[in-house]
């Protein structure tokens, strides 16, 4: 079995309501949901964190578009002829 950790937060009462719907629905218990929650949150930031590190790094490296194509660009696509993807 999995060491655990108790954590405690205070939640607003329409959220916290929410959860136990869900948590009802789904026949899990509140804690069950909090975690595949907070578990999902971490992934995400984890994530958002890896593709910050990526896009500074090419830019770094000199691995950038140019601000005026990609305005062009989009500016390009509600029209009859849009302008290809900048590279």
């Amino acid at each position: 079995m999995m060491n655990t950790k108790v954590l405690t937060a205070h939640v607003p009462l329409p959220l916290a309501e929410k959860i136990d719907l869900m948590a009802a629905r789904l026949e899990r218990s509140r804690g069950w949901i909090v975690k595949q929650a907070l578990s999902a949150w971490v992934d995400q930031e984890e994530e958002r964190r890896r593709l910050t590190l990526e896009a500074l790094a090419d830019v770094d490296t000199g691995y950038v578009i140019d601000h005026q194509a990609v305005l062009g660009w989009a500016s390009s696509l509600d029209t009859d002829t849009p302008l290809p993807v900048p590279r």
